[in-house]
């Protein structure tokens, strides 16, 4: 039961982490900076899931990147593209409705199970 509660709970943070990491780049972040937002929030992510999800997101257009050299070690910045940010606008307001929705299920259910 523990390996599919954990397959379960992975599966419905893929869908939570692509809408969190998008909320993040309305600035410019590196990877290890967008970590510690995200940390701050409560929600952990491996760099060895945050940084294919950057390409997958880049690939498709809804990010773009670019390198600062001035630094040190050189960064790669990742940030909303024009297309991302209307695509993270619609994400945002569908999960809200799809969070209301569940809430209201779950509440429900709460009521029934105490009846």
């Amino acid at each position: 039961m523990d390996a599919l509660l954990n397959s379960l709970i992975t599966e419905l943070r893929r869908g939570t982490l692509t809408l969190a990491v998008l909320s993040q780049l309305r600035t410019p972040q590196y990877g290890y900076s967008l970590v510690q937002l995200l940390e701050k929030s409560g929600i952990t992510i491996d760099q060895s899931t945050l940084y294919p999800l950057l390409r997958r997101l880049e690939k498709q257009e809804l990010v773009t990147s670019s390198w600062d050299k001035t630094e040190s070690r050189p960064r790669k910045y990742y940030v909303l593209s024009e297309y991302g940010l209307e695509i993270f606008l619609q994400l945002k307001k569908e999960w809200i409705k799809d969070s209301k929705e569940l809430y209201n299920l779950l509440k429900e259910e709460d009521k029934n199970e105490f009846d």
